[in-house]
């Protein structure tokens, strides 16, 4: 049985010999709905695949989704109600402060978490056997944007950003690379945000702020003032990513360079999943997607080594080694990681081409 299920213990007998996992995505807004759907193609294709195969020693794999709708309190009882419904593990979530909620009530309550999709470095306040995480963390991640952006000859830069311990975590490592001024896209409209850029001195610009709202109308607003001809446009959060980002800006979109988290060619297995998923979605899938059948993938293999204890499914995170879409993932424990980090996750900037706002271009590889 794969997909959303919201019944209670008292309707969940019949499934008894399932093997369950908790599956957190945003669903519904304000959370980025785009991602939230792509990331649970991948898990469901994952799980589709694994329960083709014969499932885990015999028994399917069942997927228990819920909506975290980007709200961290939300996602926090999710964890809860799953543990009581009998999970071996939680898996997925886009957004990183969700995420960090999911991993302290997981922590907590001593759920394997195995993170899908979210950066930030502190995912957990302190050292925890219980959680793992596929994407590098955001230190990594952006630290590779900030070198495109140096080799690109960028120096002074602005971030319009709002309130949100990601982008202000974000904020802090890009001050350890390039001057930073920071225009407050929280409080000020479209118009004023271009009148501070314009008085900044930066080169480029960086949309640290939600997708679609502000960033598409300030994206938009930018493009056409011209006393900003020539400025780099960046959203390295990924918005650009998106189908729905290039249905509302068009041309606009193009040249927006983000971050992505694919290898500069994908293997036979990427290949062949990539197909699939395009299938499923009715469109090309994106890294998300990607990560969501890996994050399957990766549990449906410890399940079937070391058994759905969940102690024993946390104390297999150093064991892992899986050949998953993006390359072998295996876990380790980077100096000052509270948490398993897949050790050599891909990193990409990359824009949509502006002749071809369809196609992706690769501008640097970290």
């Amino acid at each position: 049985m794969i997909g959303h299920t919201d019944t209670g213990p008292d309707a969940t007998a019949g499934a008894a010999a399932a093997v369950r996992i908790g599956a957190l995505a945003p669903l519904s807004r304000p959370g980025w709905v785009a991602a939230g759907r792509q990331l649970l193609a991948g898990m469901e294709l994952a799980a589709a695949e694994v329960n083709a195969a014969g499932g885990i020693g015999g028994r399917p794999l069942e997927l228990l989704v819920r909506d975290t709708a980007a709200d961290p309190e939300r996602a926090a009882r999710a964890v809860a109600e799953l543990a009581a419904l009998g999970v071996a593990a939680v898996a997925g979530e886009y957004h990183s402060v969700v995420a960090r909620a999911v991993a302290g009530r997981a922590d907590a309550l001593g759920v394997p978490f195995l993170c899908s999709s979210a950066v930030l470095d502190a995912l957990t306040d302190r050292p925890t056997p219980w959680v793992a995480r596929l994407p590098p963390p955001q230190s990594a991640g952006w630290r590779t944007y900030a070198e495109y952006l140096i080799g690109a000859g960028h120096r002074r830069i602005a971030v319009a950003t709002q309130p949100s311990a990601y982008w202000a975590a974000g904020t802090r490592i890009l001050r350890g690379r390039l001057e930073v001024v920071e225009i407050d896209a929280g409080t000020l409209g479209p118009e004023a945000v271009c009148d501070a850029l314009a008085a900044s001195g930066a080169t480029a610009l960086l949309v640290l702020a939600g997708h679609p709202e502000p960033a598409v109308p300030l994206v938009r607003v930018v493009r056409r003032d011209p006393r900003l001809a020539g400025t780099l446009i960046g959203a390295p959060a990924g918005q650009p990513e998106f189908a729905e980002w290039a249905e509302l800006l068009g041309a606009e979109g193009a040249a927006v360079p983000f971050l992505r988290y694919l290898p500069d060619r994908l293997g036979p297995l990427g290949s062949r999943v990539e197909e699939a998923l395009r299938e499923r979605l009715a469109g090309p899938p994106s890294f998300v997607a990607f990560e969501g059948y890996d994050t399957v993938t990766v549990l449906a293999e410890v399940l079937r080594t070391h058994g759905t204890d969940r102690a024993a499914v946390a104390g297999a995170w150093p064991q892992v080694a899986v050949a998953g879409t993006r390359g072998p993932i295996r876990f380790g424990r980077p100096p000052g990681s509270a948490v398993w980090q897949w050790d050599r996750p891909p990193v990409q900037v990359v824009d949509r081409d502006p002749a071809h706002p369809d196609r992706f271009r690769v501008l640097h590889t970290g």
